[in-house]
């Protein structure tokens, strides 16, 4: 069964595609903003080892991942290791502070999209300190995003957008482990746009600017994460330069339990 899925899945296409679109639709806002082209990563959680693969086969080297158990077993995997060696792996899911250390001791990790709170950022900062000095290959900064839940749901994760700048300076004056690279929201989803923009694409965008006013950062080098596979385009035309695309690449995802 898995392998009569994966062959009516064409990964390649679909990262060919989508960077298409995201060239296309960066070209058009390049007339009225400096942002970068935005990076693309491939949300990968759910599906095998093979497709990511095709995806690394054609360039695509950033991944996604949301659970902390399958992030473990795929950054580990003998054929990604082997075939794999410059992946970047972002874990954008909900990171528990006892779960942290699963994932900082991963190889070819490469940032932490959701930091939402001080409490993890404090703890991130600390892990990432001991594995410094233990590791000669972890001299780097640990790249992260500050997480903002704009649409105010109970069940998203993320600071209140009040908060943004406040967590944003923790990070910057408490945690010198850590590099905070800019800001990420998951927002609602299905929003409507025959009514008009995203509006939390337009609070975070909001988040953004006070927060590169209140630290004299250039815009154009806080990166925003924002637009999955249904709204990518219209969060790249917002000022997103991260977007996070999965079923547009791998085909839909089947339902996978609560991470344990």
């Amino acid at each position: 069964m898995i392998r009569k899925v994966m062959a009516e899945i064409d990964v390649k296409y679909g990262i060919r595609q989508t960077l298409q679109k995201i060239e296309e639709t960066y070209t058009k806002r390049a007339s009225i903003s400096n942002a970068p082209k935005p990076l693309l990563v491939a949300v990968s959680k759910t599906k095998p080892v093979d497709l990511i693969l095709d995806a690394y086969s054609v360039g695509q080297r950033d991944f996604g991942e949301n659970y902390v158990q399958e992030l473990v077993e795929k950054a580990n995997d003998a054929k990604i290791l082997e075939h794999c060696q410059d992946i970047r792996w972002h874990f954008i899911g909900h990171l528990q502070t006892n779960k942290i250390n699963k994932i900082l001791n991963l190889p070819n990790l490469h940032m932490i999209q959701t930091v939402h709170s001080v409490k993890l950022a404090e703890g991130l900062n600390k892990a990432w300190e001991k594995l410094k000095a233990e590791n000669a290959e972890k001299q780097q900064k640990l790249n992260v995003l500050v997480q903002i839940n704009t649409s105010g749901e109970d069940e998203k994760n993320g600071v209140q957008p009040e908060e943004a700048v406040g967590l944003y300076r923790y990070v910057l004056e408490k945690c010198p482990n850590l590099n905070c690279e800019g800001v990420m929201t998951i927002g609602a989803f299905g929003h409507d746009y025959t009514a008009g923009p995203n509006p939390d694409f337009s609070t975070l965008m909001r988040c953004h600017q006070e927060i590169c006013s209140t630290f004299e950062r250039d815009p154009a080098e806080l990166r925003v994460s924002m637009g999955m596979s249904d709204d990518f385009v219209q969060a790249i035309e917002a000022g997103s330069t991260v977007v996070r695309v999965g079923s547009s690449i791998f085909g839909a995802r089947a339902k996978k339990p609560t991470d344990a």
